[in-house]
């Protein structure tokens, strides 16, 4: 699908492909390494990303999910080489949570996509993952080593990821400007508490999120992390609180 994606450059070898004609705005990042490239989640599978990735590299491509949500693993079909944590390896082998009926209501909410999608005939990726991530792992790109961070909350096995050298995080569903949510039975919000003081001991110099837009500054996770540690203390940091309006997100438990 022509002009699916708009793709901007962020260094030399690192590109934000996103999906900015969705209501989610999903956002995908590839890191190009001296002998692979990481693409950091593939966005709705509406569109082929990997059409977009070999327009700008010809390495071999490990494709990792923040987490298993269909906005993420949309992609993931045209990628032989990809990797989840392995709290969500039944989700993407058979067992996803959610009815593809669920789905596809939250592809079309604020959209009119018929024009670009029959989404009836739209289902969650399953596969089998060539590999299993776990806290503190190490991704080598050659010349650019990525850790991996289990990040639980959003999802049980959501991750962040962080290049040491560049100070680059990217946080997935974690933290970006927009409503986080956290009011799935899925999900748990005492570990999103517990993932963002994880992040907030790294040394970051710029924050890439999952989701719109990219004019984030550092200072947004000790807001964040501020904001639902207020929630804690007063006994609302827990499912059917409802919804929490801050200046760049909300958060809906």
């Amino acid at each position: 699908m022509e002009n699916w994606f708009l793709t901007k450059q962020i260094d030399e070898n690192t590109f934000v492909i996103s999906e900015p004609k969705h209501w989610e705005e999903t956002n995908c990042y590839l890191l190009i390494g001296s002998g692979k490239a990481l693409l950091i989640d593939t966005g709705l599978g509406i569109s082929d990303i990997s059409a977009e990735v070999r327009k700008i590299t010809d390495k071999p491509i490990i494709a990792v999910p923040t987490h298993v949500h269909w906005d993420h693993i949309g992609g993931l079909r045209n990628f032989p080489e990809f990797c989840v944590h392995e709290l969500e390896t039944d989700w993407i082998d058979g067992n996803f949570p959610l009815s593809n009926e669920f789905v596809r209501k939250m592809i079309v909410k604020d959209n009119n996509l018929t024009h670009v999608i029959n989404v009836d005939n739209y289902a969650v990726f399953q596969g089998k993952p060539s590999g299993i991530l776990k806290d503190e792992d190490i991704i080598d790109l050659g010349n650019r080593k990525i850790r991996v961070f289990h990040t639980p909350g959003h999802s049980p096995g959501h991750m962040c990821f962080f290049e040491e050298e560049t100070g680059y995080l990217f946080t997935g569903d974690l933290i970006y400007k927009g409503t986080l949510f956290a009011n799935y039975e899925s999900t748990d919000p005492e570990k999103y508490l517990e993932s963002v003081q994880k992040i907030a001991k790294l040394y970051v110099k710029r924050i890439f999120p999952a989701h719109h837009s990219l004019d984030i500054s550092i200072e947004m996770i000790s807001e964040v992390l501020e904001s639902i540690t207020a929630i804690k203390e007063k006994g609302k940091l827990c499912h059917g609180s409802g919804k929490f309006d801050f200046k760049n997100w909300s958060i809906l438990l």
